[in-house]
């Protein structure tokens, strides 16, 4: 799950950076480059506690809805990356045997595809 906001980048002995949709999220570095890698970070694993806690996320403001003379830029993140159990589980399952043949005839990972639809499911 692909997520995007909106965050304020502050030069002073390196850089930190802070997500004003966000309260409390932050993080900080040497270089703008770490600093972007660390940004990706904090969201990812900010987000997804909140997720984890069923809590509703924050919708993120338009770039142009932040007020600030320092530099603003979006940050990205696959939240699904951040995820704490991510270990793979054997699930058995049933479907006709024309479907399982279908998918096999067009090369489809059942897997891939339960995955997908579940997340589709549960708008993840």
């Amino acid at each position: 799950m692909l997520k995007v906001y909106p965050a304020i980048f502050h030069e002073e002995d390196g850089f930190w950076v802070e997500f004003p949709d966000l309260e409390g999220c932050n993080t900080c570095g040497t270089t703008l480059e770490e600093t972007m890698e660390l940004a990706q970070e904090a969201l990812g694993l900010y987000l997804i506690s909140l997720i984890e806690d069923r809590k509703e996320l924050p919708a993120a403001s338009s770039i142009r809805d932040v007020e600030t003379d320092e530099i603003v830029s979006y940050i990205s993140v696959d939240v699904d990356k951040y995820r704490r159990n991510n270990k793979a589980v054997k699930k058995t399952l049933s479907l006709p045997a024309w479907l399982a043949e279908e998918a096999e005839r067009n090369n489809l990972s059942l897997s891939k595809v339960l995955q997908e639809g579940l997340k589709a499911q549960l708008g993840l």
